[in-house]
């Protein structure tokens, strides 16, 4: 398997999404999960490389060879989540069972008025953690989001929640034009999201061990929180089943700090703490993979550090300016 995730087409249309809002909204969400099975066999049947996908990444979290109900399973979990933005997005928070830890270590940065850097992943649901923060109004939210690459889950934002919508910094600008937008929110004294898991073809990554293979993370969130130096948090909401969340907060890093002189050695000792996070937390809730394409791409189709010019050139010095890499990507 080697399509990146870019390649593959959205899991759904306008007219999908559509439907399927308008059905939650009129029913309500127990009666519209009835929808999730059959709408899970179709996605199971008809979409190969995902299926594949699915299938690889639960056999090594798993331990085993994975079955097709596991893999039943982890589209179904998938569904479900998706579903539920419906109702996170139009500001039913009530409706769920959140279990939240570690949100202390957010709370207290964002007394001091400092500006808080939080990356997540597509483990579990981003949209309950943005809600969460938009519970409490001493959180300023800004999400880094690349709005271009899936349209219909963009347009379902806006249209149940323009306030949450406002919020977004596309990822999709240039470079400085991104890193400049970040930093005015840090200073603002904004806690900024993005998701850090996904590498974008032909940019610059970094290889670490990850559930007993080498997977490729982008180098740009890194880069990015060593300029600002600010606080690194990890953010994760996991499904449980039913109506339960559970959302775990952990301190990642008071200050990354990534000097040019042993950039290639730093980058790597981070990025391999990360993932040795996001492993633990996967294995802990293995179903809440979304990443349904082959994470372990061969070697060959991602750009390692050490064979990469500088992506950010003589402005990363001056700690201005990350040119050529996006900082993160849209959840899909």
């Amino acid at each position: 398997m080697s399509d990146s995730w870019v390649e593959r087409p959205e899991g759904g249309s306008r007219l999908a999404f559509g439907l399927i809002r308008t059905i939650a909204e009129v029913v309500g969400r127990e009666p519209t999960r009835l929808l999730l099975w059959p709408i899970t066999a179709y996605y199971v049947l008809a979409r190969g490389p995902e299926r594949r996908a699915s299938r690889a990444y639960l056999s090594r979290v798993l331990g085993r060879p994975a079955r097709w109900r596991d893999v039943f399973r982890h589209v179904h979990v998938f569904s479900a989540t998706i579903l539920d933005r419906v109702f996170l997005l139009g500001g039913q928070l009530g409706q769920f069972d959140l279990r939240v830890e570690g949100v202390e270590q957010l709370l207290e940065q964002v007394d001091r008025g400092q500006g808080v850097l939080m990356f997540g992943s597509h483990l579990g649901s981003f949209e309950v953690l943005r809600m969460l923060a938009t519970e409490r109004p001493q959180v300023q939210l800004r999400v880094v989001l690349d709005v271009g690459h899936n349209p219909a889950l963009t347009q379902l934002l806006d249209a149940l929640n323009p306030g949450v919508a406002k919020t977004v910094i596309d990822a999709g600008q240039d470079g400085p034009s991104l890193l400049l937008a970040i930093k005015d929110a840090t200073d603002a004294g904004a806690l900024v999201a993005m998701l850090v898991d996904r590498i974008q073809p032909g940019k610059p990554s970094c290889p670490a061990n990850f559930l007993g293979g080498t997977a490729h993370f982008p180098t740009a969130p890194w880069l990015v929180a060593s300029v600002l130096k600010v606080p690194v948090l990890l953010g994760f909401g996991l499904y449980r089943g039913g109506r339960r969340y559970d959302l775990l907060f952990e301190t990642f890093d008071p200050c990354i700090r990534i000097e040019r002189r042993q950039r290639q050695q730093a980058l790597q000792g981070v990025i391999q703490r990360y993932a040795d996070r996001l492993q633990h937390h996967a294995r802990n809730a293995p179903y809440n993979w979304f990443n349904f394409y082959d994470f372990w791409q061969p070697e060959d189709e991602a750009i390692d550090l050490a064979r990469a010019p500088d992506p950010a050139g003589p402005a990363l010095a001056g700690g201005t300016v990350v040119a050529g890499e996006r900082a993160g990507g849209e959840r899909g």
